[in-house]
């Protein structure tokens, strides 16, 4: 090999090694690299991992949403006693309320000794906010709390209630319910209404009737 070729051999071999070391120095983190994770993940001790945390809010495609928002996270237990999941907060302090799968109020959610739960979706228990302001297609901070006091933070996705997440978001309550509710209880005063009307007008007849043998007594007498 020539000198000249040795030389640059050398040079470019040198330029790769201090681009590597300036890339160690400087860190390959998401946070200095920039770049957000797709799905949020989280640990807790050993055992306990937290994976594709999101916050699934109604069917608006960007923006700001201010109203009910469901999260939803896979939470494994690779322990030999059950995880107890107390409670999830999103945002500046808005706490979820869990159900079951059938909807029925649930206290705690239990994930099993080396087992997991989808909490989220059709068939799956539930963890719903009331209301939250968030930004569609941003990250907002987000609390699990489990049993003894261990808690995990993450910055959980917002997504919409399309695609993947279609099915995920928070559902209003039928309109048809409180419809007919409406619509009974104006039934029920105008069937009041009409009731004592007629027994007031069979009240007045009664007297009427009354007065007409006392008219003709009054007749007899003269």
């Amino acid at each position: 090999m020539s000198r000249s070729l040795r030389r640059g051999s050398i040079a470019a071999i040198a330029a790769i090694a201090i681009a590597s070391l300036s890339s160690c120095a400087a860190g390959n983190t998401p946070d200095t690299l920039q770049v957000k994770p797709d799905n949020a993940a989280a640990t807790l001790g050993t055992n306990l991992r937290l994976n594709n945390i999101v916050v699934v809010t109604g069917d608006e495609s960007s923006g700001e949403h201010n109203g009910p928002a469901n999260v939803t996270v896979n939470i494994a237990n690779t322990g030999n006693t059950p995880a107890e999941l107390q409670s999830v907060t999103v945002g500046n302090g808005a706490t979820a309320a869990f159900s079951d799968a059938a909807g029925a109020p649930l206290s705690t959610i239990v994930v099993p000794a080396g087992g997991a739960v989808a909490i989220g979706g059709e068939g799956n228990p539930s963890a719903k906010v009331a209301s939250v302001g968030v930004q569609v297609g941003g990250f907002v901070p987000t609390s699990f709390t489990f049993k003894d006091g261990q808690k995990v933070d993450a910055q959980a996705g917002v997504s919409p209630n399309k695609g993947l997440y279609k099915g995920f978001g928070p559902t209003s309550a039928p309109a048809a319910a409180p419809t007919k509710g409406a619509t009974t209880a104006a039934t029920t005063p105008a069937a009041g209404t009409t009731t004592p009307a007629a027994p007031a007008t069979t009240g007045a007849a009664t007297p009427s009737g009354a007065a007409t043998p006392g008219a003709t007594q009054s007749a007899g007498a003269h």
